[in-house]
């Protein structure tokens, strides 16, 4: 499936299992299906929780720090994909 970078991870939060990512292409809404990849990380998910400022949000625009919940552990610099269907 082709895909589009979304984004980058700024920082990860280990004990909620948030990543902090920067939006630096396009947008990311709910039910999004993502991909993280980076040197030790590559797993796809669905969106399920967005937070930007500990609110709770639909979608993430470009410039915006959104907080999404991870099921597995992703490092700074990490790229986020959109995967397209």
């Amino acid at each position: 499936m082709p895909e589009e970078q979304v984004g980058v991870i700024v920082k990860f939060f280990a004990k909620p299992s948030v990543a902090a990512i920067e939006v630096t292409n396009g947008t990311i809404k709910k039910g999004d299906t993502l991909h993280f990849k980076g040197h030790t990380t590559d797993f796809t998910e669905e969106v399920v929780s967005m937070e930007i400022d500990n609110q709770p949000v639909e979608e993430a625009k470009v410039g915006d720090l959104v907080g999404l919940k991870v099921s597995e552990r992703v490092r700074p610099n990490d790229k986020v994909y959109l995967v397209v269907e």
